[in-house]
């Protein structure tokens, strides 16, 4: 696995880009990671909204207007939607991100919904932007819950890998679920984003249980609306190997 080298608050990976000599715009902040083939920088923008720079490539999960100024954001690369809730499908964002060649990588009820974009299945790969995409199941399991994200409706996360080799970098974004059988089966995990909002998603409780069928190496809890993120550190505490996170992902 790659190493988890990085900078806390906002770096300024960003430089290079006319306009972002001070980092991200909006002052979000980013941690950065050693990919072995160039460095990949995550900002955390709000609840499910990520931005992704690897290799001159921006990557945006869930970009909901909500949470950022996508106008003053560069424009995409690649977008990848985890499912049609408005909290993750912003048709707004995702038009002012976009420019010729963008490509959009969503669910089929989330491309029913936004009317374009690629369905990528679970289990399929695709290779854009400079990293490598699969789509994972993302669904409730707890009786009273699952309406809300129903495992026939095939809701998307996704698992990202950026490099190759070794020195390859993991990342899993859950998107809205619950923990399920198939995280087991998702191989090595460098980084992962679990949600932790009730009554929708994970309990503290259930995202510990996740990180301990996971096994990431850095996890960021996200979306959490409310919860109390100390939980799950304190949960996680007898699992040193397993880093815990807390961003700006409310």
């Amino acid at each position: 696995m790659a190493k988890l080298a990085f900078s806390l608050a906002v770096v300024c990976a960003l430089s290079a880009a006319p306009g972002f000599a001070q980092g991200w715009p909006e002052g979000k902040g980013s941690d950065r990671f050693d990919a072995g083939q160039g460095a990949l920088e995550i900002a955390f923008l709000g609840h499910g909204s990520l931005a992704f720079l690897y290799r001159g490539s921006y990557i945006y999960v869930d970009p909901v207007s909500e949470y950022a100024n996508f106008s003053k954001y560069p424009k995409a690369d690649l977008i990848l939607v985890t499912h049609e809730h408005s909290d993750h499908l912003d048709a707004k964002a995702i038009a002012t991100l976009s420019k010729n060649g963008t490509r959009i990588i969503l669910s089929q009820a989330a491309r029913q919904k936004l009317g374009k974009g690629d369905v990528l299945a679970h289990n399929q790969t695709i290779e854009a932007a400079g990293v490598r995409v699969m789509a994972v199941p993302a669904y409730n399991v707890t009786p009273g819950r699952t309406a809300y994200h129903p495992k026939d409706r095939k809701d998307n996360g996704y698992l990202i890998t950026a490099g190759s080799g070794s020195d390859a970098l993991h990342i899993y974004i859950a998107g809205d679920t619950e923990p399920i059988p198939e995280m087991a089966a998702l191989g090595p995990v460098d980084i992962a984003f679990l949600p932790m909002n009730q009554p929708y998603t994970m309990t503290p409780e259930q995202a510990a249980s996740a990180a301990r069928t996971i096994h990431p190496k850095i996890l960021y809890p996200y979306h959490f609306g409310s919860t109390d993120t100390t939980a799950l550190q304190k949960l996680l505490a007898a699992n040193p190997e397993i880093e815990v996170r807390i961003r700006n992902l409310q």
